[in-house]
Formats: structure tokens, C-alpha cells, sequence
């Protein structure tokens, strides 16, 4: 059974909201217009920011398929696409030679009918499904070379896919379409246009206290409140790589899986490499820094809770 899309921003925001997706009120509106308008939305921003989790939360509470197109360089059609069973085809060609009951043009038709295409994640998105338009997660889209963002236009563009020894598949209604970038290179304006375009930022110290009660529970409201603070301070730095939402998950769930309750120099030296990636970035932390940035987010914390 398919279910409705939202009708309205705040209806995507309780949607996001049921799949504990803390999302804030300018990416409720694009998703919507996305969503509305049947356009693609194109998501660029930081890894671990929370774009890839979109889709997925789309999908659940939707009721609805998801298919992921992981990107990397060199990807082509025949892994993106379609391609054809060559061994399939092969065993085909030599059963109707033993046989001799097929002339050569009934078994070229044949050869390259449904039954022997196999069908490729963005090849998938145009079929139609009973529960709606699945939903289409092309993922990190900036390690692909950009022939195959050229190809994308097609199906960006008319939701069809030609096939030259088969014909244009064409979806019966669009697939829901979520594009991420993390901006290692620029995509190119084609592509860009479209799409609708959200920029998903690292969130304020107060959305990300959020996350954290949803995504965290059992993280006590101290440590969470440190956690955010520090990890808040860290992207203020001229890091190699600034924790995401995602690191701040990770390192609250360690702490909470080391019984700890508050944060403390000690601990921060032991558990870095769950926030941070890069041992550059973690020497420079490390120590006396540590201990510096924890002593201003306590001070912090303790003047907003005073009286």
C-alpha cells in the first residue's frame, strides 16, 4: 500500500521527525518542493552531515524501496545501468544450435529480450511498485568521472533509460531521487539544474543536543551537552578533517559504553580516534588542548545554567 507524500513543510518535518531524523526547516522545505514538484534534490555538504541518512529515512517511512547507486571512480553504465547475461546468453546460443529449432533472427530476439538484462540500481528506479516510486539514493556522486554525470541527464531529465538493443524504458511515474556530494569536486551545472539544491550544514550545538537525544538516549544530558561543545569547538579549528554528525554519534556511544557520565581529559586522549580520523588532527588535540578546550566548555556550561 503506498503511502501519501507530505502535504505541507511541516508535514515533512514530522515525517523526517518519525524517522528521527532531526532535520531544520530549510531542508523540510526543499525535501517538500523535491517531493512535490517530482524534481531530484541534490544534496551537497560535509561527509557525515547526514545527507546519505535522507534517503534512508525516506524510504522507511514511506514504505517505499530504496535503491543506492554507491559512486566511485570509473563507475559505468554496465554497474550503474544494465548489462547483459553474456553467460546466459552463450548457453542460449548453444542450446538453439544442438536443437536447430530457432532460425538466427528469432534467436537474436531472444537474446536480447527481459528475460536476459539484468537490471542495475538506476535501471530498477524506473520500474513501477506496488508501494509507489522507490526511493533513489545516488550517493557521494562527486567520485565519479563526468561522462557518467553526462549520462545522468537522460534519466534526470525524462526518467528513461535507451537501451540500444532493447529500446527506451520510461519510469510510469518518477522515482524519488536523492543526490549527495561531499564536494571533493564541483558537479557540473547540467546536472545541477536539474535538481533542487540544499547545502546540509554541520548543525548548531542546539539541533545537534537534539540528534543526540534521539539518535543517543542513553547518553546522560551532561555528557551530551560536553560532547556537543567540544565537538562544536573542534570544527571552529583548522582541523585536516572536522568531525560530522556521525563522529559525534559514534564518540557520545563509546563514552556511553565506557559508563561515563561527564567528559574528562583522560578519557578525550583515549577515545580521539573514534571523533577524529587523521593522526595529525588527533596529536594536535592530544594533551594540553584537550584538556584547554573541555576547561571552555565546562565554564560554558556551567554560565548558562547559573541563575
Amino acid at each position: 500500500m503506498s503511502i501519501p507524500l507530505p502535504t505541507s513543510v511541516d508535514a515533512t518535518l514530522d515525517l523526517l521527525s518519525r524517522g528521527d531524523y532531526v532535520a531544520d526547516r530549510a531542508l523540510s522545505t526543499a525535501l517538500y518542493l523535491a517531493l512535490k514538484l517530482r524534481r531530484p534534490l541534490f544534496l551537497e555538504g560535509e561527509a557525515g552531515t547526514g545527507k546519505t541518512e535522507i534517503a534512508k529515512v525516506l524510504s522507511r517511512t514511506l514504505g517505499r524501496r530504496l535503491l543506492r547507486l554507491q559512486c566511485y571512480e570509473g563507475l559505468d553504465v554496465a554497474s550503474a545501468v544494465y548489462e547483459w547475461n553474456y553467460a546466459r546468453q552463450m548457453m542460449e546460443i548453444r542450446l538453439a544450435e544442438a536443437t536447430g529449432d530457432r532460425d538466427r533472427d528469432a534467436l537474436a530476439s531472444d537474446l536480447f529480450s527481459d528475460a536476459f538484462l539484468i537490471k542495475r540500481p538506476l535501471l530498477q528506479a524506473l520500474e513501477p511498485d506496488l508501494a509507489g516510486p522507490p526511493v533513489l539514493l545516488i550517493d557521494e556522486l562527486d567520485r565519479t568521472d563526468e561522462p557518467f554525470e553526462a549520462y545522468l541527464l537522460e534519466v534526470l531529465s525524462d526518467f528513461q533509460v535507451t537501451i540500444p538493443e532493447f529500446g527506451t524504458i520510461r519510469a510510469p511515474e518518477p522515482p524519488i531521487v536523492i543526490l549527495t556530494s561531499n564536494r571533493t569536486r564541483e558537479i557540473h551545472d547540467a546536472l545541477k539544474r536539474r535538481c533542487f539544491y540544499h547545502w546540509v550544514d554541520y548543525p548548531s550545538a542546539e539541533r545537534e543536543r537534539e540528534i543526540l537525544r534521539v539518535k543517543a538516549p542513553n547518553a546522560d544530558a551532561r555528557l551530551a551537552a560536553q560532547v556537543v561543545g567540544f565537538v562544536q569547538r573542534l570544527r571552529a579549528m583548522d582541523l585536516y578533517k572536522a568531525p560530522g554528525v556521525a563522529e559525534t554519534l559514534d564518540w557520545a556511544q563509546a563514552l556511553v559504553e565506557l559508563n561515563q557520565l561527564e567528559l574528562e581529559p583522560s578519557v578525550i586522549n583515549d577515545t580521539l580516534g573514534t571523533l577524529l580520523k587523521y593522526q595529525d588532527d588527533i596529536a594536535r588535540i592530544q594533551g594540553s588542548e584537550a584538556a584547554r578546550l573541555l576547561a571552555q566548555v565546562k565554564t560554558e556550561l556551567a554560565a548558562t545554567r547559573a541563575p
